[in-house]
């Protein structure tokens, strides 16, 4: 078997998930709080600002792989009850074996897809749902429909928060039909994305936020703007301009593209 949970040879104890010669996943076991992918960071200050600190927080994530999210989760908002959907069993059970999950963590691996697993789920269950999940380099076309969203609309609670992690480039043609299907079931979206992502200089990760209450977003653009790597959010008008008559995926959807040839993806 090749391994996929392997050192990081620049820093000391932690611990890197490899897939396809590409990293998918960084985490420190020794400081869960040093989120090394500014994507993460991005998704860990949406949850921040989602809830006063410390605030125990009901979370469900679609993809695991070293669980670095939950792992941040379970550190900063001890006992917080957590839910990993990893459908690949072999990868949980490497990282359990190389990087193990603090004890009492409240994180749960269930060995199932992220559109199964939030079709199980009993009705108004979460606080937030996060979808960090990919096949390869491509998020799955399932998780980008109107089907999914709306079994996510679901289970979460009425103030429920959804987050995606995705991949595109401008003029961010399948992400605006991500939003587009958002927008079925929730009231207020917003993306974040480097300026250079947004730009069309680089293919790189844009994480969109879902609510069907009122975003935080003066909190989020002062922590946006002071950020190791700052980012922008693109909401409002600005994004209904993005959006324009872009028209939601149904049923299976389509998987998002993957890096085009001659540009560079960072995670």
């Amino acid at each position: 078997m090749v391994e996929r949970v392997v050192p990081d040879p620049h820093t000391p104890g932690a611990w890197v998930v490899r897939v396809g010669g590409a990293d998918q996943s960084w985490v420190d076991p020794d400081d869960p709080t040093r989120l090394e992918f500014d994507y993460v960071q991005r998704l860990a200050d949406q949850i921040d600002h989602h809830a006063p600190a410390r605030e125990r927080l009901r979370i469900i994530h679609v993809g695991g792989a070293a669980m670095t999210l939950a792992r941040y989760v379970a550190h900063t908002r001890p006992t917080s009850p957590q839910i990993v959907l990893e459908p690949d069993a072999e990868l949980t059970q490497e990282v359990r074996a190389k990087i193990p999950l603090p004890r009492n963590s409240g994180i749960k691996v269930r060995p199932v897809d992220g559109a199964a697993g939030i079709a199980a789920m009993r009705e108004d269950f979460a606080d937030v749902i996060v979808v960090d999940a990919f096949a390869g380099a491509r998020v799955p076309g399932e998780l980008a429909s109107v089907d999914f969203f709306a079994q996510c609309r679901r289970v979460l609670h009425s103030d429920g928060l959804l987050l995606a992690n995705v991949t595109d480039t401008h003029p961010f043609g399948w992400t605006r039909r991500v939003l587009a299907g958002l927008e079925t079931y929730f009231g207020h979206r917003m993306l974040g994305a480097e300026s250079s992502t947004l730009k069309g200089r680089r293919f790189g990760n844009v994480v969109i936020a879902a609510s069907n209450v009122p975003l935080p977003i003066q909190r989020l653009e002062r922590t946006a703007s002071r950020a190791v790597f700052p980012y922008r959010l693109v909401h409002s008008e600005h994004l209904d301009r993005l959006v324009g008559g872009a028209q939601p995926f149904h049923g299976v959807g389509e998987d998002s593209p993957g890096p085009p040839a001659g540009r560079t993806f960072f995670e």
